[in-house]
């Protein structure tokens, strides 16, 4: 009975015989059942020296050879697991985070850890206080940065207008302008001073300020909405037809005009199309433009330039 007693004690402490002692390889080992066998009694070793290390007679030297005994058997667990898996065994290798009350992962979870008064020993207590610095850090500034996030529409300025009192702070603003323009203009082509100042040009709407910025918002949808294009055919010589000159495009060019024409009427020595704004060339004309600068390299490419006599 003492035998037996001293048998099992020995097997519990993981003292046991020759015969009877855990392989050093854990792929040497073909029976799941004595892998089952040497985990287990890896995970005694384990949990008896972590209850061990939280002793605090210990010295710092001990708890740091303590810590990495525990790592080393950790090591040796995972081999074991990886040998019963490849034996047909169960899977025990369940890498699951350790998580604290916020909900972030406990750091020193993966890879090397430390255990009981290992998390105090002098380095590695400034280890984990300069990643919890950082993770405040980073908490701050997330704090810093969400205040200007999901905001509405009058954070950004797009409900100013609507009060109409910044349209009429900008219409009386560019009123100063026009006339302070007007005034030096006449100083400089010493026009008479007796002639009155002419209105400044404006798109007049009676529309209010709501009412616009509503237009604006549905002119906008409609435009992205795809709908249904009316495609016009080609002409009978393959050419493409010409694109139709929009109607709001031909009323900027006639209100421009118009603009033109009364400024010049104050300015003797300037004629109205100097004053209207230089015509864009048409998608056909660039087209040709294209076209004709490709032959030319092509001609110059491969005839050469060509000499004058």
């Amino acid at each position: 009975m003492l035998y037996r007693f001293r048998e099992a004690q020995a097997a519990e402490l993981g003292l046991g015989t020759r015969s009877d002692r855990r392989p050093k390889m854990a792929s040497a080992c073909k029976s799941l059942r004595d892998c089952e066998r040497w985990r287990g009694e890896i995970l005694r070793e384990i949990s008896r020296k972590v209850s061990k290390i939280q002793d605090a007679g210990l010295t710092d030297y001990e708890v740091r050879d303590l810590n990495d005994e525990i790592n080393k058997l950790m090591r040796e667990k995972r081999h074991w697991e990886n040998q019963i898996v490849a034996l047909g065994g169960a899977n025990y290798r369940r890498n699951v985070a350790m998580l604290d009350d916020d909900g972030k992962e406990v750091p020193g979870t993966k890879g090397y850890k430390y255990f009981g008064r290992a998390k105090d020993l002098p380095g590695v207590r400034e280890l984990f206080q300069s990643r919890k610095n950082e993770e405040e850090e980073e908490n701050q500034a997330l704090a810093f940065y969400k205040k200007f996030m999901n905001q509405g529409p009058a954070y950004f300025g797009d409900l100013d207008e609507n009060d109409g009192k910044l349209l009429e702070y900008e219409r009386k603003a560019e009123e100063e302008d026009w006339e302070e323009a007007c005034s030096n203009l006449r100083e400089t082509l010493d026009i008479p001073p007796d002639q009155p100042i002419p209105k400044l040009p404006r798109a007049e709407s009676s529309l209010s300020p709501s009412q616009q910025m509503q237009a604006i918002s549905t002119t906008r949808k409609a435009a992205d909405e795809p709908g249904d294009v009316e495609m016009t055919p080609p002409g009978e010589d393959g050419t493409k037809p010409t694109e139709p000159v929009a109607p709001s495009a031909s009323a900027d060019i006639d209100q421009a005009r118009i603009h033109a024409q009364a400024a010049s009427s104050y300015i003797p020595f300037l004629q109205t199309e100097h004053l209207l704004p230089p015509k864009m060339p048409t998608r056909a004309a660039m087209e040709a433009i294209l076209l004709g600068l490709r032959k030319q390299a092509l001609v110059e490419e491969y005839f050469g330039e060509e000499t004058t006599a």
